[in-house]
């Protein structure tokens, strides 16, 4: 069993039971960190399509992919959410932003699904950050939903429909700031068995 003290973490070189090294793939979900500064160089259009269909390989309940996707590179309306998002400045630097959405109506389960698309929204979110990092861009999540103030303020500057949640919008450049690992790794958040 792998034992951790709080803190520390796994190092390429050291080894994993029925591993022999953690590979880059591993690395790449310690290495992610948040990027606030970008680069002065736009993102070609084949790593935002690669990021988006990283996107849409998340999973989601039901499989129903409850999700919209707009992708933003407009400097006008990323400086225009830039200045009416209260921890959006970075958008204003950023040469790409994408908004992730929810459309409740693709929920498989009626009953219960109303909060899936939040699981659903989320590991999509996720999926761009680690995507955006394994093409080596630097990116950022920033809240939008529940703040129905902050939803509304998207779908009124990128024409969002009523019906559509905007979930979460994540800030994407070529990073202009280097964030050493986070080291964080709690064994006491960790419960085997029971609490």
């Amino acid at each position: 069993m792998l034992n951790l003290a709080i803190g520390e973490t796994i190092t390429r070189n050291e080894q994993i039971e029925g591993v022999d090294k953690v590979n880059e793939k591993y690395d790449l979900l310690l290495n992610r960190r948040s990027i606030r500064q970008y680069e002065e160089k736009p993102v070609h259009e084949d790593k935002i399509k690669a990021i988006l269909e990283a996107a849409m390989a998340a999973p989601s309940a039901g499989g129903e992919q409850p999700w919209h996707f707009v992708a933003i590179t407009e400097k006008h309306k990323l400086k225009e959410i830039s200045e009416k998002h209260p921890y959006a400045k970075m958008l204003e630097q950023a040469p790409l932003c994408i908004v992730v959405c929810g459309d409740k109506s693709l929920t498989k389960f009626p009953n219960e699904g109303e909060l899936y698309w939040i699981q659903d929204c989320s590991a999509a979110t996720q999926n761009i950050l680690l995507a955006a990092k394994s093409l080596d861009l630097g990116s950022v999540w920033i809240g939008v939903h529940p703040q129905e103030e902050r939803e509304q303020m998207l779908r009124d500057i990128l024409g969002i429909p009523e019906n559509i949640t905007p979930f979460a919008a994540i800030a994407i450049g070529y990073p202009a700031e280097h964030k050493d690992p986070a080291k964080r790794y709690d064994q006491n958040r960790v419960h085997r068995e029971h609490w």
